[in-house]
């Protein structure tokens, strides 16, 4: 039946994207799609059309609303492990042929959860679910389990000139 582990990682733009036109496919298909947004915990437009499926597209969040900085709070660390937990719940439900860990990439290099609590949880997935993770930073040990790593680089963003994250392109 096939499922295989995805990872879109670098310090390029798009990783969350590409992971949510893949939930979109995914829903297209009539497949049930779990997205876990890791280190995330605000309101995106992303999020508000993503609703608009919820019959076939779970989102949950596992952070706050700000950004993890300059190390994680207590408050952090809970909600990844949390999430992480819920994760692994999902993927060992039955009901998602999808499931995605977007940020889970920065999990283990953020200490807001261990790599082997990661990669446990890629070595139980189940035979037909498909796995993604999402995130800069992602573990060489991740790499080699995944069956697809795409890469994003920056070549250049208009962040640089000043810009602004804005709403409906970046938010």
């Amino acid at each position: 039946m096939g499922g295989y582990v995805h990872v879109y990682t670098g310090d390029g733009k798009g990783k969350t994207t590409a992971a949510l036109g893949l939930a979109l496919r995914a829903a297209g298909a009539g497949w049930r799609v779990f997205i876990g947004q890791f280190a995330k915990g605000r309101d995106t437009s992303e999020l508000r059309a993503l609703a608009r499926l919820s019959d076939l597209i779970t989102v949950c969040q596992f952070g706050r609303a700000g950004w993890i900085r300059p190390t994680p709070t207590a408050e952090d660390i809970a909600a990844a492990r949390e999430g992480l937990a819920r994760c692994r719940e999902a993927i060992a439900s039955g009901q998602y042929r999808l499931v995605i860990l977007d940020e889970a990439n920065l999990g283990p290099m953020l200490r807001l959860f261990s790599l082997e609590d990661l990669l446990d949880l890629l070595d139980a997935r189940p035979d037909g679910v498909e796995l993604v993770l999402t995130g800069r930073y992602a573990h060489p040990a991740v790499l080699e389990r995944a069956d697809v790593v795409t890469e994003m680089r920056e070549l250049k963003h208009y962040y640089r000139q000043g810009v602004l994250a804005r709403t409906g392109i970046e938010m």
